[in-house]
Formats: structure tokens, sequence, C-alpha cells
């Protein structure tokens, strides 16, 4: 019987390099944490232990926008959404604490790919910050779409430009920048063109489930990474069940980015 991989699942120590507001309720955090930012990629998440309340067991699981493995460090946009988010927004640099990761499977790009469409809602944004930067790297074109409820919680735009995105348009609930409406709104007019053959998309379920529509009816490959609790991080909880096409599965290890065909949405 052929001995099991171990999963590439590590706490870490880190310490706080930078962390500041970039929109509202939104923070930039950059940590150092070398060995992390080494063996994590485009898609895949980590867990904080957020120091500040003894009662709080539950780490936070959060997507990452960059790493760099010369400078050891790893950036990530985060929502303040909870005490535990509130408590992370509070770390200032210098302060440190523990990290568990890499986490469960991320971003692929199907052999032949030749344009992408990567599409963020919300805090969403994160990990196809990194999905850009992975797109540029294996030098495929790319642009985007950025949603939001307003314009004073977009943020990573110039990200997404220096990742090599060639158009990027926005669109916000309220009108307020770019496009009145939701990422469909400029999503499926731009797959009409036949352009791309992948889209990768991050936000809200139900933008997640709209946009795979769009591409499944363009006949258009298409990956999503979903948002659960994902309390333990490697598989033991079974508090981040995923519905599929196979049965119910672990989005911190099946996951968290899933071809949207598999989605039992």
């Amino acid at each position: 019987m052929p001995i099991p991989t171990p999963p590439a699942t590590r706490v870490h120590d880190f310490t706080v390099v930078a962390n500041e507001p970039v929109a509202d309720g939104v923070y930039r955090l950059t940590i150092e944490a070398p060995r992390l930012a080494a063996a994590i990629r485009p898609g895949q998440f980590m867990s904080f232990a957020v120091p500040g309340d003894a009662t709080q067991l539950i780490r936070i699981p959060v997507s990452y926008s960059a790493a760099d493995a010369v400078s050891g460090t790893i950036d990530t946009y985060y929502a303040v959404v909870g005490d535990g988010t509130r408590r992370l927004s509070q770390m200032a640099p210098g302060s440190g604490s523990t990290v568990l990761g890499p986490g469960g499977n991320g971003w692929r790009i199907p052999e032949g790919t030749n344009r992408a469409l990567v599409v963020a809602g919300g805090i969403g944004i994160t990990p196809i910050v990194a999905a850009a930067a992975m797109l540029d790297e294996a030098g495929v074109a790319h642009d985007a779409v950025v949603g939001a409820l307003t314009e004073g919680k977009i943020c990573a735009i110039g990200e997404l430009e220096t990742n090599g995105c060639g158009e990027v348009r926005v669109t916000t609930d309220d009108g307020s920048a770019g496009t009145k409406g939701f990422v469909t709104t400029e999503v499926e007019p731009m797959l009409a063109t036949g352009s791309y053959d992948l889209v990768l998309a991050c936000g809200p379920e139900p933008m997640m489930r709209a946009v795979a529509k769009l591409a499944e009816a363009a006949g258009v490959v298409c990956q999503v990474s979903v948002e659960r609790m994902m309390t333990c991080g490697f598989g033991a909880c079974n508090t981040c069940n995923v519905e599929t096409t196979s049965g119910m599965v672990g989005a911190c290890t099946s996951g968290p980015v899933f071809d949207s065909g598999r989605m039992v949405w």
C-alpha cells in the first residue's frame, strides 16, 4: 500500500509588515512568513490566528493577492466583517502570530488557453489579483471585470493593471463608478465577442453562479473560488462542505477553486 503524501499545510510564524485601510471597510495586509511565501500558489488560502481574544479559537481564512519568495512576504486584501477581522485590522507592524497554510487547490490554466477574463465581486478581488499575476507570468492575455457596491469599496485596480490586464472594466451597484449594475452587465457582452476561452471568478455566490451560467452559454471554461468558513483548514472538521456533482466535498481540501461545472448551485 503506497504511503500517502503528506499535505503541504503547515503552521508558520508571521510578522506584520504593513496593515492599513485601502477602501471602505477593506484593509491591505503584508506579512513576513518566508516559508509560506515560497510555498503558496495563486488561488490557495491561509488561516490566521488573531490575538486579542483568548476565547476565539477559530482561525480566520483569507485568500492572498501576492507572494514574494525573495522578500518572504505575502499580501492580502480583507474586509472587516466581524470581531476576528476587526482584531486583525488592529495588528500593527512588528506584531505577529501564526498562520496556517498553504491551504487547498488554486487556479489552473488549461492547456491551449489563449485569452482569459478574470471577474471579481467585492473582496473577491483578492485571489483575482493573484490570478492575473499567474496569467501574466504564463504569457496568457487577460482582461478584468471588477464589481463593488459603491466606488468607496473598490481597491486593487492598479495591481490588476500591473499584473498585465489589458482592459479593466468596473461596475458598481449604485453607478458611482464605472457601469451601473452587476458584473454580468459587462461580462455578458465581453464573452459574446468570442475572444475568451477561460473565466476565473471570485465573489458572492449569486454573482459566481451568474458568471458561470454566462460562461457555459458561451462555451468558455470557468473556474470559481468559493467562500466557506474553513474552520480547521485541512479537511478534518467538515464545516466548509460544498455540494458538487460528485457529492459533498471540503472547500479547504478540494477547493477553494472549483470548475464551475462541478458546482451544484
